[in-house]
């Protein structure tokens, strides 16, 4: 792979500009760090806060690839990026020089290094590739302070820093597939720390106690967190509106789950946390946010048909 232009100012690209990649997106703009950011998007309409920012379109992946020298992919997993891979408007037709794919879905560790492979071998060598799960929410990526578990190069990484730092503060963790395990890594404890509230919750609720009070207690002590801070009014007012979605959480502790099993670790929590999330999605609840884990709770004694939505 050939040297980047150093003294040229980063092109950057990106793609999945949701909930997540949105945010990221202006807060690139903002910074001015690099000489253009491009985007695509197969719904042009929603495109349109980034255009007003500074963006430019383009009309296929392939343009997309051919002004980028780092793309950032906010996808929510690797075959939402692979269907923009081949034919004569993919990525991969627009690659004529050196490419940084930065993917920052929760995928498995296994399945990037494959698709790293594959790009290089298809890009004769031009492409490369990190993994950079992210976590912090979209609160977090509003805010630029993201935790972004990165896997891959130091070089590469040094390459794709200037962006990435104004999302937030990336890490680099291992080779290719490291970030990947960090986040299964994480989606264990936010999961854990999920059902935690959501049984202690509906607990005090039905004890008497009022739950605003008690997660204001909890906070000050050693099971306060970012976390709980973050959820917090959520738990409260028993909004569980799309954020985070629960059903996310199926494939992510599957993803870890798979490592767990490769690494040769018993992990009897993690067993417990996939069933209980795998029952959540199966009871419809898995598109609405995760804390409605809390409502999923408090349903568990009620018998079919008791609640009414």
């Amino acid at each position: 792979m050939q040297d980047f232009d150093e003294a040229a100012a980063i092109r950057v690209g990106m793609i999945g500009l949701g909930s997540m990649g949105m945010p990221m997106a202006h807060n690139l703009l903002a910074s001015g760090v690099a000489g253009r950011v491009s985007v695509f998007g197969r719904s042009p309409e929603k495109l349109t806060p980034v255009l007003e920012a500074g963006a430019e379109r383009c009309d296929t992946p392939r343009a997309l690839a051919a002004q980028s020298d780092v793309l950032i992919t906010v996808l929510p997993d690797l075959p939402q990026l692979e269907a923009l891979l081949e034919g004569d408007d993919g990525l991969l037709a627009g690659v004529s020089g050196p490419l940084l794919l930065v993917i920052c879905s929760t995928s498995s560790p296994e399945g990037v290094r494959a698709l790293a492979r594959q790009l290089n071998e298809k890009s004769q060598g031009q492409m490369h590739v990190l993994d950079a799960p992210l976590s912090g929410g979209t609160d977090g990526a509003e805010a630029g302070t993201l935790s972004i578990m990165v896997g891959g190069e130091a070089a590469d990484l040094d390459r794709a820093r200037p962006a990435l730092e104004t999302m937030g503060t990336p890490v680099l963790l291992g080779p290719l597939g490291a970030g990947e395990v960090a986040k299964a890594c994480n989606q264990m404890v936010v999961a854990a720390t999920m059902v935690a509230l959501s049984e202690a919750t509906v607990i005090a609720e039905r004890a008497g106690l009022d739950v605003e009070k008690l997660l204001g207690c909890l906070g000050g002590g050693y099971a306060g967190g970012r976390f709980l801070e973050s959820r917090k009014k959520r738990l409260i007012d028993k909004d569980y509106t799309p954020s985070g979605i629960a059903r996310y959480m199926i494939k992510d502790l599957g993803f870890a789950r798979d490592e767990a099993a490769q690494q040769q670790v018993v992990t009897p929590q993690l067993s417990t946390l996939l069933a209980l999330y795998q029952d959540l999605g199966e009871r419809g609840l898995g598109e609405l946010d995760l804390t409605v884990t809390q409502r999923y709770i408090a349903e568990l004694d009620q018998k079919p048909g008791d609640h009414d939505d």
